[in-house]
C-alpha cells in the first residue's frame, strides 16, 4: 500500500532514503533549503518542501542527527500529533568514540519522551549509508532491525519499507534500542579498524528469509 511520508535530512542517509522510497510511495523530502535539493528531487521522484511542510506526511523518517532532531520535534508537537515518527539516528559523540545518551536510555526514547503526541518507530539505526549502495554482503541481505511500542505504528512502518533491497526484523519494544545502538557503535568502531567503514552492517544468521504470501 502506497503511503504519504516524509524524509527529513538532505545528507547522505536522506538522500538514498528519498532514493530507495519514491518509487513506491508519495515522499515530501525535507530540508532547510528546498531548492538547493530540488534538482535531486526531480531526479528521484520525491517533492522537496521545508520541513514544517513535510509534517503533512502520515509517516516521518528523520534523517537527521540527534542532537537536532530532539529540538525539532520539542518545536512541532503539534503538528506530529497522531503521527509515525522514525528515530534514525545514533547519539554519538564529537569523535564517534560514544554516546552522548547513558546506557539506561537510547536516542529513540529520548525522541519519544520529547513529542509524546506522536508514535516513535526505531528503524535504520544499525544501517550506514555506505549499505544502501550494497546492501547484499556474502551471508545474505543486510538486516534493518525495527522497533517500537505500538505494534500497529511498527508493522505499517515495516510494510512501508518492504519493497526496498533489506530484510527488516521486528526487533521488539522501543527500548531495544539501548542495544541497537550500541551494537551499531561496535560496528563503526570494527569496521574502521579492519577498513571497511561504511559498508558494514548486521544480519541474523540462523534467520531463514520469509517466503513472499501470494495473494490467491
Amino acid at each position: 500500500m502506497s503511503e504519504r511520508v516524509a524524509v527529513l535530512g538532505s545528507g547522505r542517509m536522506g538522500d538514498a532514503l528519498v532514493a530507495e522510497l519514491a518509487p513506491h510511495h508519495t515522499v515530501l523530502w525535507g530540508s532547510r533549503d528546498p531548492e538547493r535539493i530540488a534538482a535531486r528531487a526531480a531526479e528521484l521522484g520525491a517533492t522537496p518542501v521545508d520541513h514544517e511542510a513535510a509534517l503533512a506526511a502520515d509517516i516521518v523518517f528523520l534523517a537527521l542527527w540527534h542532537r537536532d532532531e530532539v529540538p525539532f520535534v520539542s518545536r512541532h508537537r503539534a503538528a506530529l500529533a497522531g503521527k509515525i515518527v522514525v528515530s534514525m539516528a545514533n547519539p554519538y559523540n564529537a569523535d564517534y568514540t560514544g554516546f552522548t545518551t547513558s546506557p539506561d536510555t537510547s536516542a529513540a526514547e529520548v525522541l519519544a519522551a520529547a513529542v509524546p503526541e506522536a508514535t516513535v518507530v526505531g528503524a535504520f539505526k544499525n544501517t550506514f549509508w555506505g549499505v544502501f549502495e550494497r546492501p547484499e554482503f556474502p551471508e545474505g541481505l543486510s538486516d534493518v532491525l525495527v522497533t517500537g511500542d505500538d505494534q500497529d505504528a511498527k508493522d505499517r512502518v515495516m510494510a512501508a519499507l518492504a519493497p526496498m533491497p533489506f530484510r527488516f526484523l521486528d526487533a521488539g519494544p522501543l527500548d531495544r534500542n539501548r542495544t541497537v545502538e550500541r551494537m551499531t557503535l561496535l560496528a563503526r568502531e570494527l569496521s574502521t579498524r579492519y577498513g571497511h567503514h561504511p559498508h558494514v552492517s548486521w544480519r541474523l544468521l540462523g534467520q531463514a528469509t520469509p517466503e513472499p504470501t501470494v495473494a490467491s
